[in-house]
């Protein structure tokens, strides 16, 4: 098992551009696509799934200490240029999972080179736009406040509060705010969904496992109903009593969730 100690940094060159690559744990590969607010941190679903897999967490162009590529224009180019990190590293097929944006991303990948990945889980993926409800605004309030409205009661989530509860230090605030200037200029209009993207998922067969918390504020859960119908071998699995983060809230379900997905 991989502790949080242990867990490797490596720079990559992608075409002209730099990636910084995180890695921790051992076997199989499992490509890890990060939120809209950039890496969180090594939790307990890092921690336990690490046991059999070496878990790859690219940082994105512009989110914190990747530097930032400026022709990366929207998020299908993000997801084309960490589709050319994967196949220059020979790791496709690869099993994934991506969490809120970084769901849209793997969603994006898949869409246009399905042979990319082997399984997929979308953890509350933004990406397509709600029939009921509006995807959450993350500019109209600060970092912190985006995060506690992500969980549906942060004072009751252990793992949150170790996460984010020891306020906010100049390093981590400017990382939000590197990320969140990212996020807007990849994903603003129109707001963190592309209108194309559940017709380009008609073409994918890849075994998928949509994740979702059902009080949701962040991405309303009717959004999983498209991805569901979109996606041919996709399964929703739908946690009471959970917002947009299952990973933090309910870590020992999704842990079991996702590992008898995976295998």
């Amino acid at each position: 098992m991989a502790a949080k100690e242990s867990v490797r940094e490596e720079t990559h060159a992608v075409g002209a551009n730099q990636l910084i690559v995180l890695k921790g744990g051992s076997g199989k590969p499992l490509l890890i696509l990060h939120e809209e607010l950039g890496y969180p941190g090594w939790m307990k679903w890092n921690e336990a799934l690490s046991e059999r897999r070496t878990l790859v967490t690219p940082l994105y162009p512009g989110f914190g200490r990747t530097p930032l590529a400026d022709w990366i224009m929207n998020i299908r180019d993000l997801a084309n240029f960490i589709a050319r990190f994967v196949r220059e590293q020979n790791l496709a097929p690869i099993d994934a999972i991506g969490f809120s944006l970084g769901g849209w991303v793997a969603a994006e990948m898949a869409a246009n080179d399905p042979g990319l990945f082997s399984k997929l889980v979308l953890v509350a993926p933004a990406g397509i736009r709600p029939p009921e409800g509006e995807i959450k605004d993350l500019f109209t309030v600060p970092a912190l406040i985006y995060l506690r409205d992500s969980v549906r009661d942060f004072a009751t989530s252990p793992e949150f509060s170790a996460l984010y509860d020891g306020g906010t230090s100049p390093e981590q605030y400017e990382a939000f705010e590197d990320a969140r200037a990212e996020t807007a200029r990849l994903a603003w209009q129109p707001y963190m969904f592309n209108p194309s993207l559940p017709h380009l998922l008609e073409g994918t067969n890849n075994p998928s496992l949509i994740v979702w918390g059902r009080d949701d504020r962040i991405v309303p859960i009717s959004a999983s109903q498209v991805y569901q119908k979109s996606m041919k071998n996709a399964r929703t699995f739908v946690l009471d009593g959970c917002g947009h983060r299952p990973e933090v809230e309910k870590s020992q379900q999704f842990i079991e969730q996702v590992r008898n997905f995976l295998g």
